[in-house]
């Protein structure tokens, strides 16, 4: 299978999955499309809690 039908084949599920138009599709990455499969299949990784988000916000502050 070429990179194009392949690339149409993940375009056309993303849109019957997650509502994505083919423009939000292009413009996610692999990571964020990962995460949303993850979260499908059942074994995303637990969220963060309320020390490690307070953590994350004094190591990367952004206004």
């Amino acid at each position: 299978m070429s990179f194009a039908d392949s690339a149409a084949r993940a375009a056309g599920l993303a849109g019957v999955a997650f509502g994505w138009e083919p423009a939000v599709f292009w413009r996610a990455t692999p990571a964020e499309l990962g995460a949303l499969l993850q979260a499908v299949r059942g074994d995303a990784p637990d969220p963060c809690d309320r020390m490690t988000i307070d953590r994350l916000k004094e190591r990367f502050p952004d206004g």
